[in-house]
């Protein structure tokens, strides 16, 4: 299992004062920040473009966790490319050829990340396996923060883990929504090593302990 991480989602920051987000993170110790792109379509809000994520690059050394929460995610890659991403991450059930979308990210020379809604069977993920460096879990249904988290999904997040050491293979598995210090616990026992956490992370009277918590 790769060593764990936690990914505060920009999504749950104040969204006038993104680069104080950033600044908050590291002032926590981490190094990655989630940013959720979300297009109204594929999920029933709208965040930000390529434009916010060019415009954070200069400011800060993350390493850019970039959710694509769109239903043509193929035609943004060169875009989120070009605007500082390092790991794009699309869903399974979004509108596109995912080998080919996969293959261009890579082509890109981004890492690329395949996720999953709650209610997927996660062997729609099986053929892709071997192609992601990451592979998300969506622990509620996305287009908003704050949501309770579905226990439901840690069944995926086992079948998921099984077959990465069936496989013998090195992708992170990652999961969003509704992560806090218990939820948390309960997805690293399934095997999850990559945690976003936003509402929780932002709210932590002590946000570096906070992350502690879900990485010990």
């Amino acid at each position: 299992m790769p060593s764990a991480v936690v990914a505060p989602s920009l999504l749950a920051a104040d969204h006038g004062d993104f680069a104080g987000g950033i600044r908050t993170i590291e002032e926590a110790g981490l190094g990655w920040v989630h940013l959720d792109i979300m297009d109204g379509h594929f999920v029933p809000n709208i965040s930000f473009g390529p434009q916010v994520i060019a415009a954070l690059r200069p400011r800060t050394k993350l390493h850019f966790d970039v959710h694509l929460m769109l239903t043509h995610p193929d035609r943004f890659v060169a875009a989120f490319a070009q605007a500082g991403a390092e790991r794009l991450t699309v869903h399974v059930e979004a509108d596109h050829d995912v080998a080919t979308t996969l293959a261009a990210i890579k082509a890109a020379g981004l890492q690329a990340g395949i996720a999953m809604n709650p209610d997927t069977d996660p062997r729609r993920l099986l053929p892709y396996l071997d192609d992601v460096d990451l592979a998300l879990c969506m622990t509620v249904f996305p287009g908003f923060g704050g949501q309770a988290f579905m226990p439901a999904v840690l069944e995926s997040i086992r079948f998921l883990t099984a077959e990465r050491t069936r496989r013998g293979a090195g992708f992170r598995l990652e999961v969003d929504g509704g992560i806090n210090t218990e939820t948390g616990c309960l997805c690293r026992q399934a095997g999850a090593d990559t945690f976003v956490a936003g509402t929780a992370f932002f709210k932590a009277p002590d946000r570096r302990a906070f992350a502690q918590s879900l990485t010990a």
